[in-house]
């Protein structure tokens, strides 16, 4: 995904894609993923997990091939899409395997921390292997480097992995699965069209997905084999973990946003340069979740949580002050890295809050929040910092173009970071809350689980 941006212009320009159609082929793959993952992870929970992924593994490998040759935009766009559905098992099928291989909570913390920090350490080094990979090779080989990955998952997975599938799992739910996908696609849609400048139909398709999750959750409440236990909601914890993910994925969206333009824009650095000045924010995240679980030797994963959200807290307001490339590195990394116990963590709590034979539905929760999260954050950030770019700067356009003006390009430099700062503000508040949110809310309510993520039960000191 994070390579795909590079390769954008190199192969827009060889395939004659429009405007519209690189939009498509950059958000078809995360649309189709966020609409997938609930009913990927259930179907996991139901024909086995391990079947699942290398079924979806080697859809994705064969797929990424296709892609890597596509002769058209509308080619490539259909392709995106279909890695979307293959992409969308791979997720919640390895992390419900995880639960399945580690019954002791500290080694599955462990096994999660290191699930985590790989994902995050792909998110970060991918522009970076992009940016090689471009200039020597077609705008294709960043699609075929996840060949290689798939292969080694289809050989040694029917010889390492464990299968499990639930005991009596009953049949899929059908019209839940085509309500959970039109609510998310719905909602999605809006938030990024929202964040395009559009006002009309993006609402209207956030209304719609909102009745239409509304109709899903209902009849998730009702029918005997839901897609989601909604009842899992009981457990505070869980409910706070969950929230807190999802507006740690607008805050990090956000920011994201902001610093890429700033290095690009307003520092003038080039693709590659910025990707790899912008990769302490996945590597921050990284070594975060690599260090959670030693923290539980001294502290509640409670209290690890909520004191990385408020180091993250601190990571952002460094935003406020910044003045330079230096300043900048540090607040990401320092706001990322305060990020690594929640998603290890508290990531942990999720999948060990279920029974085994949930843990995919579970893993479906834990992603789908956090992915809406960035979507929510690209919209609502992005256009407050519009806002303040326009209130900064009336005579300007958008970046971009203003830049390109010398007579004016210092004025719309400063707006930026004017924009930037109130950025850090906002995602400051959102860390500070959330660490309140999970002080508050660490103990289960009565008669909640207890899960892997050690938080205590509510008779216990934490």
């Amino acid at each position: 995904m994070t390579s795909l941006f590079l390769a954008l212009p190199q192969l827009s320009a060889d395939l004659g894609a429009s405007g519209t159609e690189q939009l498509w082929i950059t958000d078809s793959y995360g649309f189709v993923v966020a609409g997938f993952v609930i009913t990927m992870g259930t179907l996991g929970d139901r024909i086995g997990r391990r079947r699942l992924l290398l079924a979806g593994g080697g859809a994705f490998a064969v797929l990424s091939v296709v892609a890597a040759f596509s002769t058209s935009p509308a080619m490539l766009i259909v392709v995106r899409g279909a890695l979307g559905v293959a992409g969308a098992t791979l997720m919640p099928s390895t992390l419900a395997l995880i639960t399945t291989m580690f019954r002791d909570g500290k080694q599955r913390g462990k096994a999660i921390s290191i699930w985590a920090t790989c994902q995050f350490a792909g998110g970060a080094a991918g522009p970076v292997l992009a940016g090689f990979l471009l200039q020597h090779f077609a705008w294709g080989s960043v699609f075929l480097v996840a060949v290689p990955a798939m292969g080694v998952l289809l050989v040694a997975g029917p010889f390492l992995l464990p299968e499990f599938r639930a005991p009596a799992s009953g049949r899929l739910d059908f019209a839940g699965v085509a309500l959970s996908l039109a609510a998310v696609l719905l909602i999605v849609f809006g938030l990024k069209q929202l964040a395009a400048g559009e006002l009309v139909v993006p609402l209207g398709a956030i209304a719609a997905g909102t009745v239409l999750g509304v109709v899903f959750a209902r009849r998730q409440l009702t029918t005997p084999s839901p897609l989601l236990d909604l009842r899992l909601f009981r457990n505070r914890p869980f409910t706070a973990v969950l929230v807190a993910l999802m507006f740690a994925g607008v805050a990090m969206a956000g920011v994201g946003l902001l610093v890429t333009q700033y290095l690009r824009s307003v520092l003038g650095h080039s693709p590659l340069a910025s990707a790899v000045l912008f990769a302490p924010m996945g590597l921050g995240v990284a070594v975060g979740t690599m260090t959670a679980p030693s923290l539980t030797r001294w502290m509640t994963p409670a209290t690890a949580i909520a004191g990385g959200l408020v180091v993250s807290a601190a990571g952002s307001l460094l935003l406020v002050f910044t003045g330079g490339l230096p300043l900048v590195m540090v607040a990401i990394a320092v706001l990322t890295l305060g990020t690594g116990p929640l998603f290890a963590l508290g990531i942990g709590l999720v999948v060990g809050s279920v029974p085994p034979e949930r843990a995919g539905s579970a893993a479906s929760m834990a992603d789908t929040g956090n992915y809406l999260g960035g979507s929510l954050g690209l919209a609502l950030i992005g256009l407050t910092a519009a806002a303040v770019y326009r209130h900064a700067f009336p005579a300007g356009t958008t970046l971009a173009v203003d830049v390109t003006r010398a007579e004016v390009a210092d004025q719309a430099k400063e707006a930026f970071t004017s924009a930037l700062h109130v950025t850090g503000v906002i995602a400051a508040v959102l860390f500070a809350g959330l660490a309140v949110l999970v002080t508050t809310m660490r103990h289960p309510a009565r008669g909640g689980t207890v899960g892997a993520a050690g938080f205590e039960p509510a008779t216990a000191r934490v």
